[in-house]
């Protein structure tokens, strides 16, 4: 009978994880459901098929996949969706990864959300150790947010904002630059969340999944939004991170900072410490490609620590140099066929 040492076990289970390019994975971004209550047209199809509830982990597993995770060097943990907070009773998993935060052992646990479900949701998550989180926002024109989302209500969005700052969390907008829809607005939201302590961070569209709307004519490359906004603002590149790809300038007309994120234009693979957890425990260690692990077989197989952290381990060890993103009018199909609200944004 085959047992396990359990000194050599607990060494495993807490090697750091160091990819073949010599990058250290520190960071898991951990989609807790694949639903949302939005159908932003740049995202999902609007009669989306979603994943039977039977695929996906129960919180108590996301839990011991996320705890392996932090044992092995994960510093920072991002829970997204679909919409995270849709998820029945994620206040559960955000208290317990939330522990691991008041112990010291993961420096921040933040939420990427769509801000439906914050002003219920605000004074728990502050409570349970989340400082900060990304609200993503498209337009502050409420028939153009009704229009992308198919679904939201920009007011609802804007009192869970309103909460979360309240609550004592920093709030981050979020937005995906999207030509012919919000290119004229960018300017007047960055003056706007920069009014009112926010930092912003503008998007480029990506292909992943199918949808209604033709990417090229979506597509609207961020070093043409940079010049253009250069006309209006001084914009001085910072050093400043957050642990994701961003990169920043400091505004200096609004003493804000804004970020860039350019999977088109400029990929940034070679700093990249992430890799991705969906809801149905497979792991992707790039955002781009579909090579992945399934973590959900290893997870019900066994108890054994070691075990799952020889999983992790495997998965790391083929984690690739970086993705091959494309659109233009000779590559109709996305580069990924799943779509964002799976991998998790």
């Amino acid at each position: 009978m085959n047992q396990h040492n359990p000194v050599t076990a607990d060494v495993s289970a807490r090697a750091p994880m160091i990819d073949p390019f010599g990058r250290m994975v520190s960071y898991l971004r951990v989609s807790v459901t694949d639903r949302c209550d939005f159908r932003c047209t740049y995202c999902m199809a609007e009669h989306m098929t979603f994943l039977p509830k039977r695929d996906l982990l129960t919180l108590e597993e996301l839990d011991r996949l996320c705890s392996a995770f932090i044992a092995k060097g994960v510093k920072k943990l991002r829970l997204t969706g679909g919409e995270p907070l849709v998820r029945k009773n994620i206040m559960y998993l955000i208290r317990e990864l939330g522990k691991k935060v008041h112990s010291g052992e993961l420096e921040e646990l933040t939420l990427t959300t769509n801000g439906s479900n914050l002003e219920r949701f605000a004074p728990e998550l502050a409570d349970a150790g989340i400082r900060r989180i990304n609200v993503s926002v498209d337009t502050l024109d409420p028939a153009k947010f009704r229009e992308i989302t198919r679904l939201g209500d920009l007011d609802k969005v804007l009192a869970g904002i309103e909460a979360a700052q309240k609550a004592g969390i920093r709030v981050k907008l979020n937005a995906v630059a999207l030509k012919g829809f919000n290119e004229q607005e960018i300017p007047d939201m960055i003056a706007w969340a920069h009014g009112r302590g926010m930092d912003m961070t503008l998007i480029e569209t990506m292909p992943m999944g199918e949808i209604e709307e033709d990417r090229t004519d979506q597509y609207l490359p961020l070093s043409q939004v940079r010049a253009d906004l250069s006309e209006r603002f001084t914009l001085t590149d910072i050093p400043f991170r957050t642990g994701g790809p961003a990169r920043y300038v400091d505004v200096k007309e609004t003493g804000g900072r804004l970020g860039f994120i350019t999977p088109m234009t400029h990929n940034f693979c070679e700093s990249c410490n992430r890799v991705r957890l969906t809801c149905t425990g497979t792991l992707y260690m790039c955002l781009g490609q579909n090579d992945a692990a399934d973590l959900r077989s290893v997870l019900r197989e066994s108890d054994d620590p070691a075990v799952l952290s020889a999983a992790i381990d495997e998965a790391i060890l083929r984690k690739p140099k970086g993705h091959d993103f494309i659109i233009d009018r000779d590559h109709k199909r996305p580069a990924v066929a799943r779509h964002m609200s799976v991998t998790g944004g």
